[in-house]
């Protein structure tokens, strides 16, 4: 802890040998804070995702749904015939009939509201809730078609299977983009680091004569470095922070609607800066070591 306080006081002797602004002092603030802007991004991404796989999930799974077509005559016997047929299928939990006012409302989002259902020929639906492992589909399917020719067993598995996967690709980009933001950042960070210790080759030359050992000067470009990437990326997060609340919520944005923090989250931007920081100390050390050992 005592290290750290050092650290962070540092040596008014030793920072004098960095430059306190210029060219590597504005590419390091920058680049910090556009990582940690678009950091932050790749974390409400990440979070959004898993967010909306879970969703996905849940309303998808243990649910089916039958489609019988309407053929006019006998259409309420076939539909009576399915439903008893699901009631006394194991797995199937309960059998519902989707009513005319219903339909009415999912097909508004493409025909409007008001459709006329009554000159159209849509197929009757039921809802279905399944258990956890579900009904025997084969001998379903083949009673199904015995009591109502045509009829559909949906278990939604051809919608669920494709929403997971682009929810986990999602996820999958989500966790690269944090790399390579890291990458970017260490390597950014190292080349100011490393243009820095040549603009001040001379300086260091003298310090060494004079008995300045290289840990010394070393920790002096590290500790600038490092509170300049901490700086930098605070400024980034708490700009990124600000643009994910304002973000529209509700579920007329779709997959908008879930990208952002809730409650505890909000903390897990604030690591950013100090991931930053972590960074920017490993790679100006190393930097600093490599340049230094160099030149010995």
């Amino acid at each position: 802890m005592s290290r750290l306080r050092e650290f962070l006081r540092g040596d008014a002797t030793a920072t004098r040998i960095v430059p306190p602004s210029g060219f590597t002092a504005s590419l390091t603030i920058a680049s910090a804070a556009a990582m940690a802007f678009l950091a932050v991004f790749a974390i409400a991404l990440q979070l959004a995702t898993g967010e909306l796989a879970s969703r996905w999930e849940s309303e998808l799974s243990g649910t089916a749904t039958v489609r019988i077509p309407a053929v006019g005559d006998g259409d309420e016997a076939r539909a009576e015939a399915v439903m008893t047929a699901l009631g006394q299928t194991p797995g199937v939990v309960s059998a519902r009939r989707i009513g005319a006012e219903e339909q009415t409302v999912l097909l508004a989002p493409w025909f409007g509201e008001g459709v006329p259902l009554e000159k159209l020929k849509l197929p009757i639906l039921i809802d279905v809730t399944e258990t956890a492992e579900g009904p025997e589909l084969t001998g379903l399917t083949q009673r199904l078609a015995a009591e109502a020719p045509g009829a559909v067993y949906d278990n939604h598995s051809r919608w669920r299977v494709p929403l997971a996967e682009a929810a986990s690709r999602l996820r999958q980009i989500g966790g690269i983009a944090l790399f390579l933001i890291a990458a970017v950042t260490v390597v950014t960070i190292t080349l100011a680091a490393t243009a820095a210790l040549s603009a001040n080759g001379q300086v260091i030359d003298v310090l060494r004569i004079v008995g300045a050992r290289d840990g010394w000067i070393a920790a002096a470009f590290t500790r600038r470095f490092t509170l300049r990437a901490f700086w930098g990326a605070l400024g980034g997060t708490a700009a990124a922070m600000i643009g994910v609340a304002l973000i529209p919520g509700g579920v007329e944005t779709g997959v908008l609607s879930g990208l952002g923090f809730d409650g505890l989250e909000w903390f897990l931007p604030l690591l950013v800066p100090f991931v930053a920081a972590g960074l920017a100390f490993v790679a100006t050390w190393v930097a600093a070591a490599r340049r230094l050992r160099e030149d010995g």
